[in-house]
């Protein structure tokens, strides 16, 4: 047998050594996150120092990935990389729902085996998740792979009164296994059944197009499991634990338990796997908000009447919006991210994803994206003149290096602020603008090698920045897509940078020549057009400068 290597992507942020020394940055003592069961944006502390545990739902394999899709898998990838950037050892799950009504009813329709459609799909939600830049998680376990955790959680339930059989004339179990609500008489605290504390405005909007508890009725976001709606139930609300088949299921999509054969209910999974992976409770679960309810109330209570204890702390991204509605293949709005990257860099379409904070709704539009991409060419026009200037790039190495300590302070602010991405922007825009106007001055600054640390120092911190968010253009996997461009070895030019440089070249030779013979009104009219057009100008003695304002 030869010699093994890890795979190049697969390194220390995305899986650290057990005896790796954790560094936790002195920033980490002011993170601030909101949590959807206290309703509330409180201090985070580990429950266990230098270490955190997160648990992400993750695709229902069924068919091919939209951007609503993908917006919750870049907004806790961004969760996720401050963790690291704050120097914590994350272990981050996420699972695959590979068993599910849709997917077998879609399969049977289309004349597929039920686990290749699944497998198939799954392919596709990795590669998008790997084309936008999403770090791989630490494990991303299968729900058929953990069936025997299933019925253990299960068995526990049953054991300790929470759960009932549902059994035949005969008294044979029948392979519907239901939990008994009334038993738990916590049920309802994730989704506040039970209103104790004044609700927020973010928790206001979750409440009015989440599903909920408190809102009964059709559900058009999130439709019942037909298990659910069993006459065999005790209780409306009691749920499916295990499920017995359906007579269209096939013969490999059941499996056989101590309370009948069948297969399991759709929340019973998650808690099994998170329990399998990060141990009798840990800090973070996450999830669409359109998981809140059913399925993160129902995973909370049927975990802890296993006799563990649930998450510490609830976190839901808001969903994406087209003209105000969910977006979701059901309602016919979804957009494929395939279709979408054949229009749009995958940087632009990670930037728009993840332009403002996981709890904000994202309303896509034709303007998100061309305000992405005015963002790409303001970051790439700053970096790439920035190494042409200094002869060279930061190394990535040193880029990621940077401590959450070094990052300039409204950055760190704004990340502290329960993830304020639109704040965290800002404050690489602001720091591009310092930069911009260090380059200008470059060439009549008599101590060059100082203003050339000056430079550094803001390319630097722009890259890190842009790190912490998954955005820098010369890290993976944006360089071997091409997204740099030219960019990357600090000396030669895109061909966008290279023609927009042309262009505007000439309109400045025309205000120099309007200036010298005197003409201030067509100077003036040049440069209000290329302010109008987002260029800034500087004028020096060595002539006029631009860059993207």
């Amino acid at each position: 047998m030869g010699n093994s290597q890890e795979p190049q992507d697969f390194n220390i942020s995305v899986m650290p050594s057990s005896l790796t020394p954790i560094h936790v940055a002195k920033a980490a003592e002011g993170l601030n996150l909101y949590d959807t069961a206290s309703h509330q944006v409180s201090h985070f502390v580990p429950l266990k120092p230098g270490e955190v545990g997160i648990y992400v739902c993750g695709a229902t394999v069924q068919s091919s990935p939209h951007i609503g899709h993908i917006r919750a898998a870049v907004a806790f990838d961004i969760v996720r990389r401050w963790f690291l950037k704050l120097g914590y050892k994350v272990t981050f799950v996420r699972n695959v729902t590979d068993i599910d009504d849709k997917i077998l009813d879609k399969a049977a329709a289309a004349g597929q085996r039920w686990w290749a459609r699944a497998y198939y799909y799954e392919r596709e939600f990795t590669e998008a998740y790997n084309t936008l830049g999403v770090l791989p998680p630490t494990v991303e376990p299968r729900a058929t792979g953990h069936m025997s955790d299933m019925i253990d959680l299960i068995q526990r339930i049953l054991d300790n009164g929470h759960g009932y059989v549902v059994t035949d004339a005969d008294g044979k179990p029948t392979g519907n296994v239901y939990f008994d609500v009334a038993s738990w008489p916590h049920y309802g605290e994730l989704t506040h059944q039970k209103q104790t504390s004044e609700v927020d405005e973010a928790a206001a909007v979750a409440d009015r197009m989440g599903p909920s508890v408190d809102a009964t009725g059709a559900d058009k976001y999130n439709p019942v499991d037909p298990a659910d709606a069993s006459p065999d139930k005790h209780d409306p609300r009691d749920f499916a634990l295990w499920k017995a088949p359906k007579d269209t299921d096939p013969e490999d999509a059941r499996w056989s338990t101590p309370f009948g054969v069948g297969r399991p209910g759709w929340h019973i999974e998650c808690s099994a796997m998170s329990h399998r992976y990060l141990g009798d409770g840990f800090d973070i679960h996450g999830g669409g908000l359109d998981l809140r309810f059913p399925h993160h109330e129902n995973e909370m209570a049927q975990t802890c009447a296993a006799g563990y204890p649930s998450a510490a702390r609830w976190m839901h991204s808001a969903w994406v919006t087209a003209k105000g509605e969910k977006m979701s293949k059901s309602l016919g709005t979804g957009l494929s991210v395939p279709s979408v990257l054949a229009e749009h860099s995958a940087w632009v379409v990670r930037y728009a994803l993840g332009s403002v904070q996981y709890r904000s709704m994202l309303e896509w539009s034709d303007q998100a994206l061309v305000e992405a991409q005015a963002a790409y060419d303001r970051v790439s026009n700053f970096i790439e003149r920035a190494g042409v200037a200094l002869g060279g790039q930061p190394s990535r190495e040193e880029v990621a290096a940077v401590s959450a300590d070094d990052l300039p302070a409204d950055f760190v602010a704004a990340m502290n602020d329960d993830v304020n991405v639109s704040g965290a922007t800002a404050a690489i825009f602001t720091a591009i603008r310092s930069g911009n106007t260090l380059l200008s001055q470059l060439a009549d600054r008599a101590d060059s090698e100082t203003a050339k640390a000056e430079v550094r120092e803001a390319l630097l911190a722009v890259r890190a920045m842009l790190d912490t968010l998954g955005l820098d253009p010369l890290a993976e996997p944006w360089v071997s897509a091409g997204v740099a461009g030219g960019a990357a070895d600090g000396t030669a030019e895109s061909p966008e940078h290279a023609a927009l440089e042309a262009l505007i070249a000439e309109q400045l030779n025309a205000r120099a020549e309007a200036r010298k013979a005197k003409d201030f009104v067509k100077a003036d009219q040049i440069r209000d057009a290329l302010t109008e057009a987002g260029i800034a100008i500087e004028d020096g003695p060595q002539g006029s400068t631009w860059s993207l304002k």
